[in-house]
């Protein structure tokens, strides 16, 4: 018997123990509320007033037959005589968890490892603190110093193994990051890569675990462009963002913030090359509202010069392992003759329309 089955057996032993006591307080606490003495409750059962004080006191625990005799007696269902919870509540399993963490800081791992067995066997159901209970194991015993630690890996395994079939994806999400995560640790990487499944196409996470399982495996050009996929979306997603604020800014006419996030939204676009059109773009709203015509002049010459590369940023080193579409021969030109026909609104820039400057620029 390895060492943590023993500290189990002697948790489960407690356990039961600890059961006894709940029971005989279930007895107590429900003949109380109906009123009953302890005679009157032992003549229903055809036992003694002893017996009856011995189950309360925790001494002795009902004759298995009893039990259900004991329920009717006392109008409650055996599972709440049994103190039974099919599901622990999301309060109890933090509790759980919150010992679970104080008694990795002061027990050895063997004992709490039988201790979170025991815990799992008398709630079996209780998903959450499966999958938590073993990520956190797991966790300890990586950065602590565990005697034998491999002994540990096919129980903590299953228990991960059970997360995956939850329903609460969050919890599966979690079972499967600590599978991919172990695996990889373990230079099984073929096995990594199955649980990559669990994870959304849409989820950035899974690009990121795939380039690093990439990476693990030598696939290096593989590694790079996965990389430089997820950096490309993710800046794009965090400039529409910028974007969203920005214009919220400019629709309560706060114009400070506008330009504090205007600034910001500059320094992202250079920083990850996307080219000068994006970076200056943004900020012709904001000079329209203040009804900046050297800012618009200057602006808009800068959009149309730009414009015609605005798709420079595909032949930046950052992206150089993607595969970007071919833009059709004249596109850049298409995309200027768009701009013009904005920047010709009469309604939007009806403030420009008698300077010579703006009508040469738009010309």
């Amino acid at each position: 018997m390895l060492d943590y089955e023993k500290c189990a057996l002697r948790c489960r032993r407690k356990e039961s123990w600890r059961l006894v006591m709940r029971i005989g307080e279930i007895i107590r606490k429900y003949r109380k509320e109906q009123e009953m003495t302890q005679e009157q409750l032992a003549k229903l059962l055809g036992v003694t007033a002893s017996a009856v004080n011995k189950w309360e006191r925790g001494s002795a625990c009902p004759d298995i037959s009893l039990l259900a005799p004991v329920a009717r007696a006392l109008s409650i269902t055996l599972d709440t005589l049994l103190a039974y919870h099919e599901r622990l509540s999301e309060e109890e399993v933090n509790e759980i968890l919150k010992e679970l963490k104080v008694r990795m800081e002061k027990e050895p791992y063997q004992e709490v490892f039988g201790w979170v067995q025991d815990k799992i066997y008398t709630f079996p159901n209780s998903e959450a603190l499966i999958v938590q209970a073993s990520v956190m194991l797991n966790a300890h015993r990586i950065v602590s110093e565990v005697p034998d630690a491999k002994q540990y890996d096919e129980q903590i395994l299953a228990w991960m193994e059970r997360g995956l079939q939850s329903r609460d994806e969050k919890l599966r999400l979690m079972a499967a990051e600590a599978l991919y995560t172990f695996y990889l640790s373990r230079q099984a990487y073929e096995k990594a890569g199955e649980y990559l499944q669990y994870f959304s196409d849409q989820n950035p996470e899974k690009q990121y675990r795939q380039a690093a399982l990439y990476g693990r495996k030598g696939q290096t050009e593989e590694a790079y462009r996965t990389y430089e996929e997820l950096l490309y979306h993710e800046q794009n997603r965090v400039m529409m963002i910028l974007n969203g604020i920005y214009m919220l800014h400019l629709q309560e006419k706060d114009l400070a913030q506008a330009h504090y996030i205007a600034d910001k939204i500059e320094q992202m676009a250079g920083s990850f090359e996307m080219g000068r059109y994006y970076e200056v773009c943004h900020r012709l709203e904001l000079a329209v509202q203040e009804k900046d015509k050297e800012l618009c002049i200057e602006l808009a010459k800068e959009m149309l010069c730009a414009i015609q590369d605005i798709c420079g940023f595909t032949r930046s080193s950052l992206y150089s392992h993607m595969t970007f579409r071919k833009m059709e021969e004249g596109y850049g030109e298409t995309m200027r003759e768009g701009l013009l026909a904005c920047l010709r609104d009469e309604e939007t820039f009806q403030f420009m329309e008698e300077d010579e400057r703006w009508k040469q620029v738009i010309a």
